[in-house]
């Protein structure tokens, strides 16, 4: 299986560059598995497709304003400018990040930030290219970022958003991500509650969301691709929602490619889950036995990234490369502010 099957066209004009007014107003390109048609709706259509008693699966995490901009002290050279996105916590004030720009930025350089309020130490290297950094400031870490730090938008958003929260879903609450889990931004706490109303559970697990979402598959062969690991959790009282719905014989709907990795990592054979929390690597490309969930809510991804392989693997590549270029021809908002699909 090749990257390249998993690319098509994509005008530059159609990826969103800023979140419409009100969130439930997305469209909504419905695909039927079994039927292999697609429909085209409004994002708050999307309960006509939800039934009492199935459960939807929401990830709660939280983007962090997880950019940094700060300078090098104590170099020969002056201070100088550096650019750091925080990626993931490895211990108490212990952070893998990624720096700008990386040649300079050794083992050893201290940085500082906010004119002083939050000092940084390159503790190593990593391999990959990215650096352990230690921090030290005096208060709070999080109302720190809060002060000093930006949104860190993918890079193919190259407008500046206006309200941050706009880049979080209504029910985010778990600080940690690097990058937002897109699907659930065209949730309202109205929709929610209509669906809770016509009987559907909503069940919570978080994973927090690495830069690595947005990386490229550079190897041909997908099979040899290796995925980023990213933390999650999932919670007893949102495992017995989604058990009972399978007991019942009703659908688990998955939020997001985030909330799928999630599900399907945690599930056994049966497809049950269980309380948990670690990190997974889980690669899913055509192939895949999905064990838990059986739809699926989700923006449309990058050409010949793993999130349109996913994608892939539920509804067959062939109907959603017929779906994406379907998209592009009705001009189909792309990407993190942009449109929804359901797959059913």
């Amino acid at each position: 299986m090749k990257t390249s099957d998993f690319n098509y066209v994509l005008p530059k004009e159609l990826i969103a560059q800023h979140p419409l007014e009100k969130r439930d107003l997305s469209r909504l390109m419905v695909l039927n598995r079994k039927s292999r048609t697609i429909e085209n709706k409004t994002f708050k259509d999307i309960i006509d497709y939800l039934e009492p008693g199935d459960c939807l699966v929401i990830n709660d995490t939280k983007v962090i304003p997880a950019r940094l901009y700060g300078k090098r002290i104590a170099t020969t050279e002056g201070s100088k400018d550096v650019e750091i996105l925080l990626l993931k916590e490895i211990d108490k004030d212990l952070w893998e990040t990624m720096v700008r720009p990386g040649k300079k930025i050794k083992q050893g350089t201290k940085i500082e930030f906010g004119e002083g309020i939050l000092k940084g130490e390159v503790l190593e290297v990593l391999e990959n290219g990215n650096r352990k950094i230690k921090f030290e400031y005096e208060g709070i870490f999080n109302e720190i970022l809060d002060k000093i730090g930006l949104m860190p938008l993918p890079p193919y958003i190259e407008e500046t958003l206006k309200d941050k929260d706009r880049y979080q879903t209504v029910y985010a609450k778990y600080e940690g991500s690097a990058a937002a889990p897109t699907a659930g931004l065209h949730f309202t706490p109205e929709l929610l509650e209509k669906i809770k109303q016509k009987g559907i559970a909503i069940a919570k697990v978080t994973l927090h969301v690495g830069i690595g979402t947005f990386r490229p598959v550079k190897v041909e062969d997908v099979e040899k691709h290796e995925m980023h690991s990213e933390h999650y959790y999932i919670k007893q009282e949102d495992v017995n929602k989604i058990n009972n719905a399978k007991k019942q014989g009703k659908k688990i709907i998955s939020v997001g490619t985030t909330s799928c990795r999630v599900l399907e990592s945690v599930a056994d054979e049966k497809g049950f889950v269980h309380e948990e929390e670690g990190d997974t690597k889980i690669f899913i490309y055509p192939g895949y036995k999905f064990k838990c969930i059986d739809r699926l809510i989700t923006n449309f991804h990058l050409p010949e990234s793993t999130l349109i392989m996913l994608v892939s693997a539920l509804a067959d590549k062939d109907f959603i490369m017929e779906a994406y270029n379907k998209a592009v021809e009705e001009k189909y908002r792309f990407f993190s502010f942009g449109d929804a699909m359901l797959i059913y």
